[in-house]
């Protein structure tokens, strides 16, 4: 789902930069078999974002594209029933897995990005329910300094019954981000991504927890509806 937004991004200070996230990553040693089953999934992954995302700019610029990442702590998304930290008890479960992006901006032109983020989205043993919507952020920084502008999405998904996963790709473009100068490049700027998470949700990702449901049918989708 294509969702465009207009981000004005005056040169305020602002920034911080963030590790990206390791898709499926597990705080404990993999075996044999889970090791082939993570492959085949990152394969099948791979192929559906490949077959979702439409072409981002390639154009000649100025100089270089802003740094696009995912902020660690809002990478992931673990909804827990009754706040209990079990594996058992995950009702919900989200993450970005991928992020595509390309920019365009010559002359004194202001700096253009659009973004594909590929989304991961389970359905634990305590949901209630088929459908889930989840929220999700785009931000753009100066780099090493504060938030510039932040711009919040819903992304509703529905799961076919007896489904506990899939993967939903959304298209963000119409950020804009001015220039100060000529001289200015989108080396000076970065745009990061994550998850609306609870404190308690963003210590779990900071602390480096996971839970992993176990696989089940997994089908490409396409969610999103308009910023809010």
């Amino acid at each position: 789902m294509r969702k465009s937004s207009l981000i004005a991004a005056l040169l305020l200070a602002c920034a911080f930069a963030v590790p990206a996230t390791d898709a499926l990553a597990q705080s404990r040693p993999r075996s044999d078999d889970d090791q082939a089953e993570a492959a085949a999934r990152k394969r099948q992954r791979d192929a559906e974002f490949g077959d979702n995302q439409a072409p981002l700019p390639q154009l000649r610029n100025a100089g270089p594209c802003p740094f696009v990442k995912v902020l660690y702590d809002a990478g992931r998304y673990v909804e827990f029933n009754g706040g209990k930290e079990a594996s058992a008890e995950v009702a919900w479960s989200g993450e970005v897995q991928k992020i595509s992006a390309g920019c365009a901006y010559k002359d004194a032109e202001p700096i253009t990005v659009a973004i594909d983020i590929l989304f991961a989205a389970g359905r634990g043993p305590k949901a209630t329910g088929e459908s889930k919507t989840y929220r999700y952020w785009v931000a753009v920084t100066q780099r090493n300094r504060m938030v510039i502008d932040k711009v919040y999405f819903d992304l509703p998904i529905r799961f076919e019954p007896g489904q506990d996963r899939l993967y939903a790709v959304e298209r963000v473009d119409g950020i804009v981000i001015p220039r100060a100068s000529l001289t200015t490049s989108g080396s000076n700027f970065e745009i990061l991504v994550g998850f609306d998470v609870t404190p308690a949700m963003a210590e779990f990702n900071r602390q480096g927890k996971r839970f992993r449901l176990d696989a089940g049918a997994q089908t490409a989708a396409t969610g999103g509806r308009t910023p809010r």
